[in-house]
């Protein structure tokens, strides 16, 4: 039987076997970090088989985080509870693996639920191992708890079908549907709830969004100038869509994308006309100026669910039209993205967000900034 003399070489052998292939499973940019760090005390490059998540929050720490303390802890041979606490590293990261780390690890949720919740969707990947846990640690800064397990369970469940570019738009419309009585939930369509597919959650928040972007680009007052006067011509009326709430109801009503013109409108590009005939809706008007033509013309006239219309209601849409001094209206467009955003709505809307976060994010800054919004 071999002594333990010659079977402590072998351990050893093993043991740093294992510790380099461990190390070598952290990402590149960060590896040459966590092998200084590891080289320090055995202790401490015990951390890359025990728990990666803390051997890498400590040799890439957050900023404003001072690890020293708890390497003190590490080296002295405390429980690794006792330094995860220390680290302000939750335990539920310990199952992850070297791969997942692509940045210094923000604070994350550690209560018990949530700890009981998340350890049913970790990702069994190395792959996806990064991808997941970036999801999550969005999600749960920019929104809640509930929202980070959900994105968690859909990420293993559907990694395809998540797309990181749109997690922050998930996630502040998922925020603002818990929100009732605020501006942001009076514009939430379909509210977030985590029976949701990331399908239905994307096309929700999507159609939030929307509804944002009207409200930002029009502001609360009517369009002063339609260019054109109401009228009535071979039996249909040709009503003027001044409000955001005449917009919407249109939109709902002929099933068509409206609310997505608020930016063309608020930079003077074309007007929109509700068309009825006995007071039933029939059709949908745009009319606006279209390529070296300088005078007002007719550019989409369309039924519900962006149906034709019959020729008579083209004939009739061109006399009213027609019936207008054309020569005479001011189009004077304004050059893309030089109209401000409304600056009553966006602090309407973004308040009740900043001050339950008590921090106001770059990425969502007190000016209105149309580059901010067209990133979420």
């Amino acid at each position: 039987m071999p002594s333990n003399l010659l079977l402590a070489p072998r351990r050893e052998a093993a043991r740093a076997n294992l510790l380099e292939r461990q190390l070598r499973r952290y990402l590149p940019a960060f590896q040459g970090a966590v092998r200084v760090l590891a080289k320090r005390h055995s202790r401490i490059a015990d951390l890359a088989v025990s728990f990666p998540a803390l051997l890498f929050a400590l040799a890439v720490p957050r900023p404003g985080f001072d690890p020293a303390h708890a390497l003190a802890r590490v080296m002295d041979g405390h429980a690794l509870a006792e330094v995860a606490a220390a680290a302000d590293v939750p335990m539920w990261l310990r199952k992850l693996p070297p791969e997942a780390f692509a940045r210094p690890i923000r604070r994350l949720p550690d209560n018990e639920l949530f700890r009981r919740r998340i350890a049913n969707h970790l990702p069994r990947s190395p792959k996806l191992a990064p991808i997941w846990f970036e999801a999550v640690a969005e999600v749960a800064e920019v929104a809640y708890d509930s929202a980070a397990v959900w994105i968690a369970r859909e990420l293993v469940r559907e990694p395809r079908r998540v797309i990181p570019a749109r997690l922050r738009r998930i996630s502040l419309w998922s925020w603002f549907s818990g929100q009732t009585g605020t501006f942001g939930h009076e514009l939430i369509d379909r509210p977030w709830k985590p029976s949701m597919c990331v399908d239905q959650a994307l096309l929700a928040a999507d159609g939030w969004r929307t509804n944002v972007t009207l409200h930002l680009n029009l502001g609360t007052q009517p369009i002063a100038d339609m260019w054109l006067q109401a009228g009535h011509v071979s039996g249909y009326d040709f009503l003027p869509l001044r409000t955001i709430a005449a917009i919407a109801e249109e939109a709902d009503a002929m099933r068509n994308c409206l609310r997505t013109y608020g930016y063309g409108l608020a930079h003077n590009r074309s007007r929109l006309w509700s068309v009825r005939r006995d007071g039933e809706r029939v059709a949908t008007l745009r009319v606006a100026t279209r390529a070296r033509d300088p005078l007002l013309t007719i550019v989409e006239l369309k039924g519900a669910g962006n149906t034709d219309v019959p020729r008579d209601l083209w004939w009739a849409a061109r006399q009213w039209l027609h019936m207008h001094d054309l020569l005479g209206i001011n189009l004077q467009q304004h050059k893309w993205d030089t109209v401000l955003l409304d600056r009553s709505s966006w602090l309407s809307l973004w308040r009740p967000y900043w001050l339950a976060k008590r921090r106001i994010p770059t990425w969502l800054p007190i000016a209105p900034s149309r580059i901010a919004l067209e990133a979420l």
